[in-house]
Parts: structure tokens; sequence; C-alpha cells
């Protein structure tokens, strides 16, 4: 059974598709089989994979609304391993089409549903939003993963979506958990910087990633290639930094899965 994981934060420009492309990438990598779903309208977790986003013919939007099955709609990627269900800029008008829909908040629930024993871990691109597509895939997920920009105001809003997880979880999903909080754009020259990482690792403390992504030529140039940075430019301290990030993502649910085990036994 995979692991679902949300990628979350409604603040724009924090680093939520580049750490579903390459956190996802890095898993691929260290050979685990691993799913992007894409379901942010401007489709860059699709084009950031190497597809052109005006020509996919079929996305989430059908899975969701039409109930397309969605092995018709995923596209296996350059990278071995990884594999993508697009997004489309229709996905835009399923915020309205999905309010008079009954259960609406677990339709993707109901598309993961029928693939997710293929894959070890599944990863979602949410947009930069707290609508009702990112409730859908808050949840169908087991965990999310919020990135927090090093920069002012990094903690603007976070408490709004630590609340709307909490809603999701006492409504929709009392399973979902916080896989961890991801400090991104990080430069250790700059004092605000450091500032930023000391005030979320107080504020936040065991559910903060060890691993922080710090600000890097190549993780902005690989997307224009259709390629995630570990693929781009494998020896880049980007990618090294995304592989460490999926070693710790597999250690942490490694861990819990060995603790649950130890409490069934008893």
């Amino acid at each position: 059974m995979g692991k679902v994981i949300s990628i979350a934060n409604q603040k724009g420009g924090v680093g939520k598709t580049t750490t579903a492309i390459n956190l996802s990438a890095g898993l691929a990598v260290l050979e685990y089989k691993t799913l992007i779903i894409d379901a942010d309208p401007q489709a860059n977790a699709t084009s950031g994979v190497g597809f052109d986003n005006k020509a996919v013919q079929s996305s989430i939007y059908e899975c969701i609304l039409n109930e397309v099955d969605p092995h018709e709609i995923i596209l296996e990627t350059q990278t071995p391993n990884l594999y993508i269900i697009p997004a489309h800029i229709d996905l835009v008008g399923a915020e309205i089409e999905l309010i008079n829909i009954p259960a609406r908040e677990k339709k993707m629930k109901d598309v993961i549903d029928k693939i997710r024993h293929e894959y070890d871990f599944i990863i979602i691109d949410c947009s930069p939003s707290l609508g009702l597509i990112t409730v859908n895939a808050l949840t169908a997920s087991d965990s999310v993963i919020v990135p927090v920009q090093c920069e002012y105001f990094a903690l603007e809003g976070l408490g709004k979506l630590l609340n709307t997880i909490k809603i999701v979880q006492s409504r929709l999903n009392p399973e979902l958990e916080i896989e961890g909080i991801l400090l991104t754009m990080y430069d250790k020259r700059l004092r605000l910087s450091n500032q930023v990482v000391e005030d979320v690792r107080t504020h936040f403390q065991d559910i903060v990633f060890d691993t922080i992504i710090s600000r890097n030529t190549t993780l902005g140039e690989a997307p224009s290639f259709g390629e995630s940075v570990i693929m781009y430019d494998a020896e880049s301290k980007g990618a090294q930094s995304y592989l460490e990030l999926a070693r710790e993502v597999i250690r942490k649910n490694t861990e819990r899965a060995i603790t649950s085990t130890e409490k069934e036994a008893e």
C-alpha cells in the first residue's frame, strides 16, 4: 500500500512544485516506485518532468470529474520508477463543478484508492490555495509536507494552513499527519535566513525536517529542461539536498512502520 503525501502551502513561491518534483525523483532514484499527482491548474509539475501541459489530452481533472480510470491518464517520465498524473488548466473550473457533487471532498481519494497499491509513494503537488482541490488532496493523503521559505513573512499564513489540516483531520481524514515542515530557499550568508530557521525550529521542533533546501541555481534551471534537478545535475547542491530529503522521508516512514508493528505485537 503506497504512502500518499501532499505538498501544501497556500502561499505561492515557497517551493511546493520544486519539492514535489525533486522529492519524487529522489525517491524514484532510490528505487521506490513513485507517482506525482499534479493537482495545480498551473501544471508546473507536469512541464517540470518533461511534458507539454498544453498538449495534455487527459488529466487529473477527468479522473475527478468524469471518473476516468487513472490508469488511462498516468504517464511514464524519463526518470526510472517515476510516473505522473498530469494537470491541465481545466482544473481551475473543478472547484465550481464539485460544489453540488455528493462527498465532493473525497473525489481525489476515490481516484487514488484505485492505484495506491501499485506505488511505494504518491506525491500530490497542491495549488497555492486552501480551496476544494487542496482539501481533496489532504483528504486523500496519509500526511502532508509544508514547505516554508527562509524569508520575511515565512510564518505568515502557516497558522491558517495548520488550522485547515486540523479541520480535515477532525471531519474528513483522522489519519492525516504532518510529515514535516521543510525549510526552503535558505541562504546561510543572510542573517534573516538563519533567524527564520531558528524561529521555525523553536516553534515546531520535531516536525521540522533536518534537511534544509538551500538556494541553488540548478533548482531554477532544471524545470526549463523538463527534468528534475537530480537528472539535470546529480552533483549539484540542490540534487544532493533533495536526495537527503528523500532518505529522511524513507527513514521516518521505516521507523513508523517498525513502531506500528511493535505496538501490534504487544
